[in-house]
């Protein structure tokens, strides 16, 4: 009797995919960070990964440019997001730009279990193009946040991460400051005819 009411919760948990997108230096990892510590604070089981490729601050920590870190597992497929998990109410991802094609299938299997998904990533490369599988990630997420940055050039909306050098011309290229800069349409625009 007294188990009903908990199978019940139980068959009815919904899951949910939410993105977090926008260029270099907008936010989006620092939002990833408050909303998985808000999951913790409501008692939420939560995981959290990113890519074994992305090592700019930390092998294991997923840390914003703000210096914010928070606990995570470095996996080099997606698919072993899957195999990972245990239980867990919540996963978090960074940096999804950086992962494999599967990343959606991951995602989308999860949030069919019940699991609410927090990906955050760059929805544009440094060529302005859609970066990976952000677009299909977006396309399949119940909530999509696109968060601006500041153009670095002249203090307006930012929507593009502008690469400073285009002599490597690799898609992914780990960076700081010293190799990005946020811009907004027009002076990443004017940035890029002058390097062609």
């Amino acid at each position: 009797m007294f188990l009903e009411p908990r199978l019940r919760s139980v068959q009815h948990k919904k899951g949910w995919i939410e993105v977090i997108c926008g260029s270099m230096f907008s936010g989006k990892t620092e939002e990833l960070i408050r909303r998985l510590n808000r999951a913790r604070i409501a008692n939420l089981k939560v995981e959290i990964y990113k890519s074994a490729v992305d090592t700019r601050y930390h092998d294991t920590e997923i840390v914003s440019h703000n210096s914010n870190a928070i606990d995570s597992i470095p996996v080099t497929s997606s698919l072993n997001i899957l195999l990972m998990t245990q239980d867990a109410d919540v996963i978090g991802i960074d940096e999804a730009q950086f992962f494999d094609a599967e990343i959606v299938y991951v995602c989308e299997t999860l949030a069919q279990k019940g699991v609410r998904i927090i990906v955050a990533g760059l929805d544009m490369d440094y060529l302005g193009k859609p970066f990976g599988p952000m677009p299909q990630l977006m396309a399949i997420s119940e909530f999509v946040t696109k968060i601006n940055a500041i153009c670095m050039v002249c203090g307006d909306i930012a929507t593009h991460t502008f690469r400073k050098s285009h002599e490597n011309s690799s898609l992914v290229m780990l960076g700081e400051k010293d190799t990005y800069e946020a811009r907004c349409r027009k002076c990443f625009t004017e940035g890029m005819k002058k390097d062609v």
